[in-house]
């Protein structure tokens, strides 16, 4: 059993140089002394030559570059921050591996890439069709121009979306004073318009009050004038019936009206409104 021992470790340093393994996360290419020999893709088992073939292993999986902020200035003269995120996976692993070898030259590549075709895109915008109205339409014209760009770089580009748009800094607290300068000034029309309403509706309501206390004026008015005919009437058709007892009755309204305990009056004697006082004493 000893004997076999050496062989034993032997063939256990050897199978590494021969044998490798490839998961489903995972591609790779086999290059000779630096020469592209044959792409692997497939998860498994796998030989190469020993000592003389090399493995690159690539990520197969979905990869993501998150640019940092840059600025760009839109079609009506605005400056914009804007940070996107990009989402990507290695289409060629050989050209990949000829172009940009590694992840991070990759990243650079991507953001130089996009960052090119935003720019663009942004300028032929106004600064609020990028933030709200039209982002959707300039990321599609953004992706599908760096597409076709970083697949000489054997990069699928899958997405490409802007993370935050804002005004830089130093703008920012200008562009604030004047939002809430506007923003008062709308609240002050809102205002004075409300007011202005509101004293028309006052004048109409007066009006109205006007109209109809007028109208009941003249109603009560009738109303009175025809009481007071009719009361003529009666004291008319009293008068003609019997003038002294109509005239008798007139003389009592007349001493109630005028005359209380304490009034002193002095007229003639001879005045026919104290007839009665006269008879009675």
């Amino acid at each position: 059993m000893k004997k076999f021992l050496p062989l034993v470790i032997l063939l256990a340093l050897l199978i590494p140089s021969f044998v490798y393994t490839i998961d489903e996360r995972e591609q790779a290419i086999i290059t000779e002394f630096g020469e592209f020999k044959r792409s692997v893709t497939t998860p498994g088992i796998h030989f190469k030559k020993p000592f003389v073939e090399k493995i690159s292993r690539f990520e197969k999986r979905m990869l993501s570059t998150d640019a940092p902020p840059g600025q760009y200035l839109t079609l009506d003269k605005k400056r914009l921050v804007v940070d996107f995120l990009a989402r990507w996976r290695i289409e060629d692993p050989l050209v990949f591996y000829k172009s940009v070898r590694n992840l991070f030259s990759a990243n650079t590549r991507i953001e130089d890439i996009v960052y090119s075709e935003l720019r663009e895109e942004m300028a032929t915008h106004n600064i609020n069709e990028v933030i709200a109205e039209n982002r959707e339409l300039i990321m599609n014209k953004v992706k599908e121009g760096s597409s076709q760009k970083l697949k000489e770089y054997g990069i699928q580009l899958v997405d490409v979306r802007i993370k935050r748009a804002d005004l830089p800094s130093e703008v920012q607290q200008s562009v604030f004073d004047r939002m809430v300068a506007e923003r008062t000034r709308i609240s002050k029309r809102y205002r004075s318009e409300g007011e202005e309403e509101s004293a028309k509706i006052r004048a109409e309501t007066n009006k109205n009050k006007e109209i109809i206390l007028a109208k009941a004026y003249a109603k009560s008015e009738k109303i009175k004038g025809e009481g007071d005919k009719k009361a003529t009437e009666i004291y008319s058709a009293s008068y003609n019936k019997d003038p002294e007892f109509y005239e008798f009755m007139k003389k009592l309204e007349t001493y109630e009206t005028v005359i209380d305990e304490k009034t002193i009056i002095f007229l003639p004697m001879n005045s026919s409104l104290f007839d009665l006082i006269q008879k009675r004493n």
